[in-house]
């Protein structure tokens, strides 16, 4: 069973890293490459690395989409 929900999670990665790839909206993208990373967090922590989970999810998911989404918005002023 816990296999099942690894496999589920490691099609969810690949499919909101796709889209993060193949979406217009930077906005949506960005989000989409957030949510890659908190998928893999939680597949993290199915495996029983709670460590790299907690690493990835606060870096991965947290950080860095505040820091995209931080300079979406400094572009999209410049811009306009």
């Amino acid at each position: 069973m816990l296999d099942l929900f690894v496999y589920l999670l490691c099609g969810s990665i690949l499919v909101s890293g796709i889209l993060a790839v193949c979406l217009d909206s930077t906005l949506a993208a960005a989000v989409s490459g957030g949510l890659a990373s908190l998928f893999a967090a939680v597949c993290y922590v199915l495996l029983g690395a709670p460590d790299v989970a907690m690493t990835e999810a606060s870096i991965g998911s947290g950080l860095s989409v505040v820091i995209f989404l931080y300079a979406i918005r400094r572009t999209t002023e410049r811009a306009q």
